[in-house]
């Protein structure tokens, strides 16, 4: 792809971070020095967020001719207020869109647009993992996946919701400009790091969070901030002021996994993302807390297969 122009198309009832969570990471490429044009059409006038606050610079569909290079991007809308009596105002527009091979993605409820065009038949696709029963009981000839970040089918990409329209887009803009100049603008973003579209929408840094427990989550917090140091099950537990041993059989209890498998899948996480910016081997060894270059260069070929 070689275009510098995204096309947001907004509903009425639109969701505000559907919408601005990929706005800013392609306005954030400009601050880093990669432009993009962008341009924000509608099929209504003054089209309404789904929180009540309202848009005015809106162009209309037809000031707009969507070519092979450009970046299309709906989003997400609430599925409740989304008006279908006015198919005929957008679907034609859409498809004439997709039919010039440019880049159609939807963020979130936003799926359900691209299906009612008739864009993901025969596709795979996902939305909001909870909406994603319903997406394939409308549509039953498209194949929705669950619990991913983001699918893509050709030139068709759907994302899983809200912030996952960040991580769709830094992948676009990663497809445009490599992977160093987009964890560059997710650093502008203070966005810790770009997840995959093969990652499950419950992340690594999320996975086993679903708990309540203060002081386990304390505990998360700390691996977290402290992967390239030894970290030790004595240490941890002098941070909640409990016994290794209570410790031990607390952070089991609250998320499944022991302390040890945790502390792996993190640094596992991490020096996935570092190894694939090209960062040198024995720099990412000690940035995650691995015991040498060799042992960083095994696990390495694990990821790459």
């Amino acid at each position: 792809m070689s275009s510098n122009r995204v096309v947001f198309l907004i509903f009425d009832s639109v969701h505000l971070l559907d919408l601005a969570g990929a706005v800013t990471v392609f306005y954030e490429s400009g601050c880093c020095g990669k432009h993009y044009d962008m341009r924000y059409v509608s099929p209504y006038d003054n089209p309404q967020s789904s929180s009540g606050l309202g848009f005015t610079n809106v162009e209309p569909l037809s000031s707009v001719a969507v070519n092979q290079d450009d970046i299309v991007i709906v989003a997400g809308m609430d599925i409740e207020k989304w008006d279908r009596v006015d198919d005929y105002l957008w679907i034609p527009w859409l498809q004439s869109a997709a039919a010039t091979g440019a880049t159609i993605s939807s963020i979130c409820t936003a799926a359900f647009a691209l299906a009612a065009a008739g864009l993901l038949n025969g596709q795979n696709c996902t939305t909001h993992w909870a909406w994603t029963t319903a997406l394939q009981e409308r549509y039953p000839l498209i194949k929705v996946i669950e619990n991913k970040l983001f699918v893509q089918s050709g030139r068709i990409f759907t994302s899983a919701g809200i912030a996952t329209g960040i991580d769709l887009a830094l992948y676009l803009v990663e497809e445009q400009h490599g992977a160093a100049f987009a964890c560059l603008v997710a650093k502008d973003m203070v966005v810790y790091m770009r997840r995959d579209g093969t990652e499950a929408q419950n992340s690594i840094y999320l996975q086993n969070r679903q708990h309540i427990n203060h002081h386990v989550h304390q505990i998360q917090d700390y691996i977290t901030r402290h992967l390239h140091h030894k970290i030790t099950i004595g240490e941890l537990a002098e941070l909640v002021f409990v016994s290794p041993r209570s410790l031990t059989r607390l952070f089991k209890s609250a998320t499944g996994i022991t302390i040890g498998q945790y502390i792996q899948s993190l640094r596992l996480e991490k020096a996935k993302h570092l190894l694939k910016t090209g960062e040198k081997a024995a720099w990412v060894a000690k940035e995650c807390g691995y015991n040498s270059p060799s042992q960083l260069r095994k696990l390495a070929k694990e990821i790459t297969g």
